[in-house]
């Protein structure tokens, strides 16, 4: 498991799953938490069983549908089905986690640690405002806020076409930044760099993160741009007692 190098409070526990260490055959091999995928459901309970036990998390995480839309999810209201792409607590042991496989999974807590969130951010989200609606939640000054971008797809092996690229820079200006084009109709584009820009526009200066590849370590991660059909890691926060 992957453990966010960010300074977060004490009360702030976090991780970022990887696919070693589960029960899943191949191609779902091993660690695969995604129930909607095609794997055998057996194995994946018995995963996401593991993982609670492995990571001695204080419940089952609260697992979402994921829909690439911006409904944001509050876990004291949160029911098994519930269709989000964001999920935020202001509860103790309230485990907040999101499901990706290229997808960018970002994590968020305030410095006083009792606030936080996970968002699942593609590019659609990304671009219809997940990040800010999520942040909107927060009752506290953006400086005290702080995030930590967890394994996506690298900036050198997400191509996309000229509608991604019209959608951000039509946006914002700056977003010409995280896009590299290679022929006219194709850019490589930066995930995590369009996801510092817009927390950066809300005013969030603290970001971590953001060092991995899921396309290119099929050791550590799965990867559907990669596979095609695959599993899917998680990335999760929650707060614990003083």
């Amino acid at each position: 498991m992957i453990t966010p190098n960010w300074p977060a409070p004490n009360t702030i526990k976090a991780l970022s799953t990887t696919r070693y260490g589960g029960f899943s055959s191949p191609p779902y091999n091993e660690l695969n938490l995604g129930d909607h995928v095609g794997d055998d459901l057996a194995s994946v309970i018995k995963n996401r069983q593991s993982l609670t036990q492995q990571a001695s998390l204080p419940e089952s995480p609260r697992w979402l549908k994921q829909v690439h839309g911006t409904t944001i999810s509050h876990a004291s209201h949160w029911k098994n089905g519930d269709e989000a792409d964001a999920i935020f607590s202001d509860q103790i042991n309230q485990v907040c986690p999101v499901m990706t496989a290229d997808c960018l999974p970002i994590l968020l807590c305030n410095k006083q640690g009792d606030q936080v969130a996970a968002i699942h951010a593609g590019w659609r989200g990304l671009a219809n405002g997940i990040i800010e609606k999520t942040l909107e939640k927060f009752n506290c000054h953006s400086q005290h806020i702080m995030a930590w971008l967890g394994p996506a797809i690298g900036p050198t092996q997400f191509e996309v076409g000229t509608d991604v690229y019209d959608t951000f820079t039509f946006q914002s200006v700056e977003a010409s930044l995280a896009f590299k084009q290679t022929d006219a109709e194709h850019y490589l584009a930066n995930i995590y760099l369009l996801a510092r820009q817009r927390l950066q526009l809300f005013g969030i200066q603290n970001i971590y993160g953001g060092e991995h590849c899921t396309v290119s370590d099929s050791t550590r991660f799965f990867s559907y741009r990669r596979d095609g059909i695959t599993g899917r890691m998680a990335s999760m926060i929650w707060i614990r007692p003083k």
